[in-house]
């Protein structure tokens, strides 16, 4: 029970990761090789910050903003440099990588003394009596920790997908939506498609950003390899909402990709409780990744093939 909450927490978090991918790679339709940079430059800042006594609150916030900075330039390199999309978000992400290692001063930053959102949930948890031992869910002892930390994450994630998805209602966000569907209508019509790329990109990654500033909260330590295979960690969890977690509206394609970063994580969590080593967890993701894309697809010729006897 211990291993299915913190995958549901962590499965909250990463879906943070997964709406950035999803509004990247389906409203504005273009790869942003971004994603890994800004998910550890959030993640950097925001432990940098704990560090120095920042809260909690402030320190995810100076996590979405440093994501938001990153998505800025790589949209501006692209539409204002001339620079291909996939080499934009190429360069920003190596930039990245060498920045964090400046504002670090080396490899990781430990968060173990300094009140991260999970800290600070467990102390409430025991401020308003909640026994320290955990609590019994369906006859199985859950620590307290742990519904602390997945108590912590439930409704900071919430309000963040709730803002997401009343942003996209926003003339901003349905000129973003529009600018995605087809640019050259968009300009037709007065809208700025090179701004609103870069605002849109500035968006992805701030929820990226957000999203490696809660991970590094949750495992309570940044190490600067924190992000490699985030992007296809991302581009999973919209995979299972497409191929699996169908919906029609903005909100249900927002509510999927959740459902299926929760779902990419619980598979994992089998995974481990089944023996698989960790190392061989991106191994994992990435299989589940083939097999959502491919297995539907082939399920559905299978269907339309006639049957000839």
């Amino acid at each position: 029970m211990n291993l299915l909450f913190g995958a549901l927490s962590m499965g909250l978090v990463l879906s943070l990761l997964g709406l950035g991918v999803y509004i990247s790679y389906r409203i504005l339709d273009t790869f942003d090789l971004t994603v890994d940079g800004s998910f550890a430059f959030g993640a950097v800042i925001a432990g940098v910050l704990l560090t120095r006594g920042l809260a909690s609150f402030w320190a995810s916030a100076a996590g979405f903003l440093a994501g938001m900075v990153a998505g800025a330039i790589s949209g501006a390199v692209h539409r204002r440099l001339g620079v291909s999309r996939l080499l934009s978000g190429l360069l920003v992400a190596t930039a990245l990588y060498s920045l964090d290692l400046l504002i670090m001063g080396g490899g990781d930053i430990s968060l173990a003394s300094t009140r991260t959102l999970p800290t600070q949930a467990f102390d409430l948890w025991l401020r308003f009596g909640g026994p320290e031992s955990g609590a019994r869910i369906f006859g199985i002892e859950v620590s307290a920790r742990t519904l602390a930390t997945f108590l912590s994450m439930l409704p900071a994630v919430g309000t963040a997908v709730f803002l997401v998805d009343r942003f996209f209602r926003t003339s901003l966000g349905l000129a973003m939506r529009a600018t995605g569907d087809n640019a050259q209508m968009a300009r037709s019509v007065g809208i700025d498609d090179a701004r609103v790329f870069i605002a849109g990109l500035a968006v992805s990654n701030g929820l990226v950003g957000l999203s490696g500033a809660l991970f590094a909260q949750y495992q309570g330590f940044v190490t600067i390899q924190m992000s490699v295979g985030m992007l296809v960690m991302g581009l999973a969890a919209v995979a299972i909402a497409e191929g699996v977690l169908r919906g029609r509206s903005l909100g249900a394609r927002i509510a999927g990709v959740v459902g299926g970063s929760i779902v990419l994580r619980l598979v994992v969590a089998l995974a481990l409780a089944a023996g698989l080593p960790a190392n061989t967890l991106k191994l994992v993701t990435a299989a589940l990744m083939l097999a959502v894309l491919v297995v539907p697809d082939m399920i559905r010729r299978r269907r339309l093939t006639p049957v000839t006897g």
